[in-house]
């Protein structure tokens, strides 16, 4: 069953969503980009920017465009962070975004004046539409989010507890690399190096898959038997049950 976070709010019109004209066209338009942004802005159930399906067209280059757009914004972003404080990024972005929409009002404002024409303010259909946050709308984002947070409460309590020991000391392993990866890395240089990870290992993954599931496979076995020995030596390990 798919999550309710990895939903897209839109409804087609064979889920009821409403009368369709001949040729897949909706009567009241509930393909346009208007009526996704109003059922995007009103739906009730909680909502992700983007679905499973969408982010993995965008980490496998299905649309170079747009791949290409998102991964070259995020990366100057990450590099600006490395460069620059917090506060001075996130002002010279909001800087950029008011010098255009600033000069863009100026510039219709001129053009309207000159042809004396009545057009009105150029983000008007934007300063009319509704994007209010309905309070159950909010209590379905909170709900969705208390799941997880419940999930990862009491993983934290499972692993520093030490209900399984195995697990625990896996924990401490990870934790004792990271101490060395944090003397080499910082913060923002780990987000970069996952970004460029994460937007070239899936594309080659898909094109030697073969070669990679057969030496993870092998990996994977070396490190079955490695804590096997250690569940049958280390006295009080829970041992799990096979699914």
């Amino acid at each position: 069953m798919a999550e309710p976070a990895t939903q897209f709010p839109y409804v087609s019109s064979s889920a009821g969503g409403g009368s369709s004209e001949p040729g897949g066209r909706d009567a009241k338009g509930a393909g346009s980009p208007q009526s996704c942004a109003d059922s995007f802005v009103s739906s009730s159930q909680p909502v992700s920017l983007f679905s499973t399906s969408q982010v993995r067209d965008l980490v496998f280059w299905r649309d170079v465009k747009k791949t290409g757009l998102v991964f070259s914004t995020t990366l100057i972003l990450l590099l600006s962070l490395a460069a620059f404080s917090v506060i001075s990024v996130v002002s010279y972005l909001i800087l950029a975004l008011l010098s255009v929409t600033i000069s863009f009002r100026v510039y219709k404002s001129v053009i309207q004046a000159v042809q004396k024409s009545e057009e009105g303010h150029p983000f008007k259909a934007y300063l009319d539409r509704d994007i209010t946050l309905s309070s159950e709308t909010f209590h379905n984002y909170m709900s969705a989010a208390m799941v997880h947070i419940n999930h990862g409460l009491k993983l934290v309590t499972r692993l520093f507890l030490v209900e399984d020991l195995v697990d625990s000391l896996k924990l401490a392993v990870v934790m004792w690399l990271m101490t060395y990866v944090g003397a080499i890395f910082n913060g923002i240089t780990l987000l970069i190096l996952a970004e460029l990870l994460g937007f070239s290992m899936p594309v080659v993954y898909e094109k030697y898959k073969t070669q990679i599931d057969h030496y993870v496979g092998i990996g994977r076995d070396q490190i079955k038997t490695v804590v096997t020995k250690i569940q049958a030596k280390v006295p009080g390990v829970v041992k799990k049950k096979p699914e």
